[in-house]
């Protein structure tokens, strides 16, 4: 009866491998599993995994626009899509903005800003259309500025903890491995030294 189906098809032994770290290790060359080279340096180099906050485009979006709502936030997909915004000047008039990040680099064309805008009449008759202005410009310029500060603040920040981490034995901080060798030759002379 299950042959029929065509849902079990047994496997010979000589194709998949008996022990787990061989089933593991030919699942990953086949792309059907994961390993930790292609989380971290990816395959070939094709693919870079990093956290959202290693990110300073994105974190410099979030700034920039941390006034708004936010309906949609995804990451792995690079875009944030913000609630429809209204400003006390003009209650008949709402904004809503789409940031689509195409790359991770800190540069202008990194960043593609997308503006709908609502329009409701008296009778609450909404009108929605997509919109150029410069706001889109603005709201550029803004993340990629903020953006370039938080990696330069990042580059300084990660120099020095790099020189603290230097410094110390097995490079944790603390004394030096010659600092070590410097006290324990005093502590021997002057231990010689009460005999």
């Amino acid at each position: 009866m299950l042959n029929s189906c065509g849902g079990w098809n047994p496997a010979s032994t000589r194709d998949t491998p008996v022990s787990g770290a061989e089933r593991a290790r030919k699942n990953v060359e086949e792309g059907k599993g994961v390993s930790l080279k292609g989380l971290v340096g990816g395959r070939n180099g094709a693919t870079n995994y990093e956290f959202s906050t290693s990110n300073p485009m994105w974190r410099a979006a979030f700034d920039v626009i941390d006034f708004m709502p936010l309906t949609t936030v995804d990451y792995s997909g690079g875009t944030i899509v913000t609630d429809w915004y209204t400003d006390k000047r003009s209650t008949n008039e709402s904004l809503k903005f789409t940031i689509r990040f195409l790359s991770s680099e800190v540069r202008a064309d990194s960043v593609k800003i997308i503006i709908h805008k609502k329009e409701c009449n008296q009778s609450n008759n909404c009108i929605i259309k997509k919109i150029t202005s410069k706001l889109e410009d603005e709201i550029r310029t803004a993340i990629v500025k903020k953006a370039a500060l938080m990696e330069k603040q990042g580059k300084v920040n990660k120099k020095d903890k790099d020189k603290k981490r230097k410094k110390g034995l097995f490079s944790l901080g603390g004394e030096t491995a010659k600092e070590i060798q410097e006290r324990d030759k005093f502590k021997t002379k002057k231990d010689s030294g009460k005999n």
